[in-house]
């Protein structure tokens, strides 16, 4: 997955129910718009928020 120009290998068998990911990024509305592209392709449901982690702005996204 990319977003922002930086590629993301994720393990999408991994990312179970209930889990989370935290994607740093500079344009949040833009990463959210990148994941789902991706996320729909691949029929995977999640809730995503901006959120600030460490002094760090991104997303987060949980798999629903």
């Amino acid at each position: 997955m990319v977003v922002e120009g930086v590629t993301y290998e994720v393990n999408w068998k991994a990312f179970k129910r209930g889990t989370s990911i935290f994607i740093p990024c500079l344009d949040p509305q833009k990463a959210k718009r990148q994941i789902r592209e991706v996320l729909t392709r691949l029929k995977i449901t999640v809730v995503t928020k901006v959120v600030i982690e460490e002094g760090i702005r991104g997303v987060r996204m949980w798999k629903t």
